[in-house]
C-alpha cells in the first residue's frame, strides 16, 4: 500500500468514526443506534425485567463455579511439588511453588469462607488461614527467601500440621496430609543445576 493510500484510507476511516460520533450523540451514550430520548424512555422497562434476569445468571454461575475440592487438589498439585524443589534447594522453582500454593489456598476460602462442623457450628477457614499466615515456623516465604536449606524441611512440617489442624476443624480428620513421595509432575526438572535442553 503507498503512502497515498495508506492516507486516503486514513481520512475514510476517520470520517466514517466522526459520522457515527454525530449520529449516536456524545460518547457517553453509546448505546446502539438510538437517541438519547429513546433509552430514557426505555430505561424503566429495562430496569424492571434486569434483576429477575440477573438474579437467574447469578444461579447459572454459582452451578458452574468449582468446588472447594477442586482448589484443594490444585493446593495439593503445588505444595507436592514445592517439597521436591525445596529438597532440590532449586528456590527460584520452590517460590514459584510456594506462590501457588498459597493462592489456591487463598482460592480455596474465598469459595467456602465458613464451613459448618458435625455439630453445626461455624469453622471461619479465613481465620485459620490468618493464623496459619502469621506462625513464625510455617514463614516458608522467609525460608525460601534466605535460600535457608536447613529450615525447609521442618517448615513444611510445621505447614502440614497447619493443614491438618483446619481439616479437623472441619470435622475432616481423614485427610491427613504427608510429606510426598514423588513429585505430581513428570515433566519439571528439579534439578537447579539442569540445562536446556536437557
Amino acid at each position: 500500500m503507498t503512502t497515498r493510500q495508506f492516507s486516503t484510507l486514513s481520512l475514510v476511516l476517520i470520517g466514517g468514526w466522526v459520522s457515527g460520533l454525530l449520529l449516536l450523540g456524545p460518547i457517553g451514550r453509546f448505546r446502539g443506534l438510538t437517541t438519547p430520548a429513546a433509552h430514557a424512555e426505555q430505561a424503566p422497562k429495562n430496569a424492571a425485567g434486569e434483576l429477575p434476569a440477573l438474579r437467574a445468571e447469578i444461579e447459572r454461575l454459582k452451578t458452574i463455579v468449582p468446588d472447594q475440592s477442586h482448589a484443594m487438589r490444585d493446593v495439593d498439585y503445588h505444595f507436592t511439588n514445592l517439597w521436591f524443589a525445596g529438597k532440590a534447594e532449586n528456590w527460584p522453582l520452590a517460590e514459584f511453588y510456594w506462590k501457588e500454593t498459597l493462592s489456591h489456598v487463598k482460592w480455596a476460602v474465598r469459595i467456602i469462607p465458613v464451613r459448618k462442623d458435625n455439630a453445626g457450628r461455624e469453622v471461619k477457614l479465613e481465620e485459620i488461614l490468618q493464623a496459619i499466615e502469621t506462625t513464625p515456623s510455617m514463614q516458608m516465604g522467609e525460608v525460601i527467601k534466605n535460600q535457608e536449606g536447613e529450615k525447609f524441611e521442618p517448615t513444611y512440617r510445621s505447614l502440614l500440621e497447619g493443614c491438618y489442624l483446619c481439616h479437623k476443624a472441619s470435622d475432616k480428620p481423614y485427610l491427613r496430609p504427608r510429606i510426598p513421595e514423588h513429585p505430581a509432575t513428570s515433566i519439571v526438572n528439579f534439578d537447579p543445576k539442569a540445562t536446556w535442553p536437557p
